[in-house]
């Protein structure tokens, strides 16, 4: 028997490396496989684009992404190209000659990795034999009207004939790896085990299906996962057989991951196996040359907020721009599962204690969540021509004031500050001013919605009353539409909207990462996130006071619902205390965590779940050193000296009183950032494993 190879990682300037000079990456390939791969249905699509180029600058020419053809998508993110390998391509056209239709070419994001597509609607002459194929092996059945289903097996049954041909073709090496994304992508990984294909499989569930469904349905679900009757629960939501097809697929996979330690406790229970590695998802992150470049691109993008907001509030314009902050909440339209409700019961509270104590800071709060509408609404956009027929007007008399002021000094003169305008002027700015008047409140809406009466968010609205008064200090506005640079209402892409704003607000109840926050954070903006959510866990993990660096997680695990949305109350008002200096101080660490949710860093727990499949796929040939995932030691970030230990509403979270003289003194921003930057790049190295004792199956956990 061959010497087994040994597998460790360590970090050679912040990036893992391969130890072992005796296993070249040429002697492996890797194939990731999901259903969107060129094709963007949710965050997966985020996950896998974003860590492409960290997988292809590790693999080279051997890294491969399968996932579906669709002609619209290819057609903008594909660059045709013959496979450089030719055992893939001699499975390809073995598939071809069998009348399926298989594309290749570098998919055009960062890293420009290769990309193996298969039109699904050239193989489905086959559907009823590959699903009585997957009866014979799994003995689950799927329905003829579950075309997401029917389709899952199609794409499956396509990868594992893949995956047959190709490793029919090896003898020794190169060993195959092959990564599957949630159930979707399952069936392939259930198929080739069942045909003891020579491949190691790992299997990630970024969210449980059942999990979803019984959130959705606002049903306790964290309390009384141990409760659950998974058959029945599963049966008459009508999503056995999905259900049945993720499960064998966890259960199938050499090693099994989830996104976050919240899934994994979820993953325990629903799909009843223990993740053997928890991978946390990343960004790329782009650092500016400029160190505070990220703070002038949010006063940039406020500045055009606050246009909108001119626009929006014409007539009921009475407040400070300069003292107006701007919250926001975005993704899908999940009015429980995202925390839309705790949010808006959390702003009515706002608003009464802003009331109370007769603040000068008024709120407003964005919900970006698209839903059916008709049109913009009417209201709206005369709005924005109001507020751009102001601007002209002042500018034609602002160009005759200079004219007249310029003529005057040119003679030396003071100019009569009485007669510079005359009375043409004054009825034109007159006009102006009644055009402003209007008889009706600020529309809380951007759009007419198709279904109003019934639409969760409005409804929260009119049962707590916040209408856009006046006397209101929280102000609300429902964009039920993604942002677009084109939108004749607010013309700013989702990333410039996001730098604009000064907190984004994701309470979520099921969250089993959050790329929402996540984002906020890369981009130097505080938010707020839930210990439900996997990034909240992630920097609590990470982060000893993640209040002081922007990051406020709301506790809806152990206190009850009406507690928590004290404390995110208590959270938003403590914001709003803040001074314009103590936000900016905060901006700065914010965006520092950036470094924590970089695939650089975070890529190595992939690593580790690909090694761990090696060692349990082909003992022989790898043996498993470390004895665990890896560690966090000198992974985290201490609390910032100018912070006081326990924030609270009275004493303010991040930083504290920093107008005050000897603190500002306390803060040191080149010291802190410096003290971060020795954290996040401490060495990373995984535990030996001592002589002659190997892991049995199972026995690795995060």
């Amino acid at each position: 028997m061959p010497l087994a190879r040994s597998l460790s990682m360590t970090s050679l300037n912040g990036l893992p490396q391969w130890e072992d000079e005796d296993l070249p990456v040429e002697d492996l390939l890797l194939f990731e496989v999901s259903w969107e791969v060129t094709n963007k249905v949710g965050g997966i699509y985020t996950v896998i684009q974003t860590k492409a180029k960290t997988t292809a600058d590790e693999w080279g020419e051997n890294y491969f992404l399968i996932g579906p053809y669709f002609e619209h998508n290819v057609k903008t993110q594909v660059e045709a190209c013959e496979p450089p390998n030719p055992a893939v391509k001699k499975a390809m056209d073995t598939m071809k000659s069998q009348g399926c239709q298989v594309f290749f070419g570098r998919w055009l994001i960062e890293g420009s990795p290769y990309v193996l597509l298969f039109d699904i609607g050239s193989a489905a002459w086959n559907l009823d034999r590959w699903k009585g194929e997957f009866w014979d092996v799994s003995n689950i059945g799927i329905p003829f009207q579950d075309r997401e289903a029917n389709d899952a097996v199609i794409f499956g049954s396509l990868t594992a004939w893949f995956l047959k041909e190709l490793s029919s073709q090896f003898d020794d090496k190169p060993n195959i790896i092959a990564h599957f994304h949630e159930w979707q992508a399952g069936v392939g990984l259930i198929l080739s085990r069942s045909q003891k294909l020579p491949v190691a499989t790992i299997f990630t569930t970024h969210a449980t299906l059942l999990g979803r469904y019984l959130c959705a349905a606002s049903i306790d679900f964290y309390n009384n996962l141990d409760q659950f009757d998974i058959d029945k629960e599963a049966g008459e939501r009508q999503i056995y057989h999905r259900y049945c097809m993720e499960r064998a697929s966890v259960h199938c996979a050499h090693v099994f991951t989830t996104v976050s330690q919240i899934t994994a406790v979820e993953a325990e229970h629903m799909l009843k196996r223990n993740p053997d590695v928890v991978t946390p998802n990343g960004l790329n992150i782009k650092k500016f040359s400029a160190m505070h470049e990220f703070q002038n691109l949010h006063s940039m993008y406020k500045a055009r907020i606050q246009e909108f907001i001119r626009g929006h509030f014409y007539g009921h314009l009475d407040f400070s721009l300069e003292k107006t902050l701007f919250f926001f909440i975005a993704g899908r339209y999940e009015f429980s599962n995202k925390g839309a409700d705790m949010f808006l019961e959390a702003l009515s509270r706002l608003n009464f204690l802003l009331r109370v104590h007769k603040t000068d800071v008024t709120v407003v709060v964005f919900f970006i969540m698209p839903a059916k509408t008709n049109n913009f609404n009417v209201e709206t956009l005369k709005g924005q021509a109001v507020r751009k027929q102001l601007w002209d007007t002042a500018q034609s008399v602002k160009e005759k004031f200079g004219k007249k002021l310029y003529n005057a000094l040119l003679k030396g003169e003071i100019p009569d500050l009485n007669k510079i305008l005359d009375r043409d002027d004054i009825t034109i700015m007159k006009r102006a001013i009644f055009s402003t008047q209007r008889h009706c409140l600020p529309p809380v809406t951007t759009h007419n919605m198709i279904d109003d009466s019934n639409d969760p968010i409005l409804n929260t609205i009119r049962r707590i009353g916040l209408f856009n008064n006046r006397t209101d200090r929280v102000k609300v506005i429902l964009h039920p539409e993604f942002l677009s640079s084109t939108s004749p209402l607010l013309p700013l892409d989702y990333e410039e909207f996001v730098r604009g704003c000064h907190l984004g607000v994701f309470p979520s109840y099921y969250e089993p990462w959050g790329y929402t926050p996540a984002e906020c954070t890369v981009m130097g903006i505080p938010s707020v996130t839930t210990n439900l959510s996997g990034f909240g866990c992630f920097m609590q993990e990470h982060v000893a006071d993640p209040a002081a660096y922007g990051i406020y997680i709301v506790d809806r695990r152990f206190l009850s619902p009406d507690e928590s949305c004290n404390q995110l109350t208590q959270f938003l008002y403590g914001f709003c205390q803040q001074s314009r200096r103590q936000r900016i101080i905060q901006r700065n660490r914010t965006e520092r965590l950036s470094d924590l949710l970089d695939w650089r860093y975070l890529g190595r727990y992939y690593m580790h779940a690909r090694h761990l499949a090696l060692s349990r796929t082909f003992p022989d040939k790898f043996e498993m050193e470390p004895s665990a995932p890896p560690k966090t030691e000198g992974f985290r970030y201490p609390r910032p000296s100018s912070v006081p230990p326990s924030p609270s509403v009275s004493q303010h979270s991040s930083p504290h009183h920093s107008e005050d003289e000897d603190e500002d003194e306390r803060y040191d921003e080149d010291e802190e950032a410096e003290r971060d930057r020795q954290n996040i790049k401490s060495p990373f190295s995984l535990g030996t494993l001592p002589q002659g004792k190997k892991k049995q199956h199972g026995e690795y956990r995060n």
